[in-house]
């Protein structure tokens, strides 16, 4: 009995019944993704959505995302040496990037094409140099519908640079572009409103004057697009598949 005791004790001490010997999913992007305040709710990053998916005894999701990054100054602010620094083997690094790099207007965050392109191989090259599994995301939709009600892309030319850099490099991908713009589609422009940052004045007290975001999610968009990302994980056949849990989908509303 008592040597029993002492196994179960090492075996505690291990780390394996806590989850320390877990593969952690480390996820790189902007606002989209990232976490957010207490005073920015009920804003959410989809990322914050994903670990419930996840048996967390053996994934782990670490949130790396911030709000306004592109690839340049997530790189730049030292954002991802500090995944680099941490990866192991067998990790996984999710990568999306192209709501901020595209923003020309915006030149404290504004990434050109090809530099763009050059820090997306450098991200897959320096996660794979750690013999860790590079993911590379396609930007999510921002929800934008015409008078007429007929959706309309505002990424350019970026989400094709993904889409190419992920073929080039044989990198596994999930085009959040593309399945995120099949669910907006499906809500269509009225009911989409319920997967943004969508409130009337009044309704939240951190947005007293309320808030029309066609950019960034509530707690149902975040769902929802983390549910998006899991569909691709499952599509690519990835390792992680054997960790999902089983989570019920948000089912768009019947038209």
């Amino acid at each position: 009995m008592r040597y029993l005791s002492v196994l179960f004790l090492i075996f505690l001490l291990s780390g394996v019944g806590f989850g320390k010997g877990a593969i952690t999913i480390y996820l790189a992007g902007d606002s989209t993704m990232a976490q957010k305040l207490p005073e920015k709710r009920p804003e959410t990053g989809w990322g914050e959505a994903l670990q419930q998916f996840f048996r967390e005894e053996r994934v782990r999701v670490e949130n790396h995302a911030k709000n306004g990054r592109s690839t340049r100054t997530f790189i730049s602010e030292g954002l991802w040496q500090e995944i680099v620094a941490k990866l192991k083997k067998g990790d996984y690094v999710f990568i999306q990037f192209g709501h901020n790099d595209e923003s020309k207007n915006k030149v404290d965050r504004y990434t050109p094409p090809e530099d763009f392109r050059r820090n997306l191989v450098r991200f897959i090259n320096e996660v794979r140099a750690k013999k860790a599994i590079p993911i590379l995301l396609t930007p999510v939709m921002r929800r934008s519908f015409d008078s007429s009600g007929v959706f309309h892309d505002t990424h350019g030319e970026y989400p094709d640079i993904v889409r190419a850099v992920a073929a080039d490099n044989h990198v596994p991908m999930i085009d959040m572009h593309r399945k995120s713009e099949r669910v907006l589609k499906q809500y269509g422009p009225e009911d989409s409103r319920k997967l943004f940052l969508q409130l009337r004045p009044g309704e939240n007290p951190n947005y007293p004057n309320g808030i029309e975001d066609n950019t960034h999610f509530s707690p149902v968009g975040a769902q929802v697009m983390a549910g998006l990302a899991v569909e691709g994980i499952r599509e690519l056949h990835l390792g992680l598949v054997k960790y999902l849990r089983r989570v019920e989908p948000v089912s768009p509303p019947h038209r």
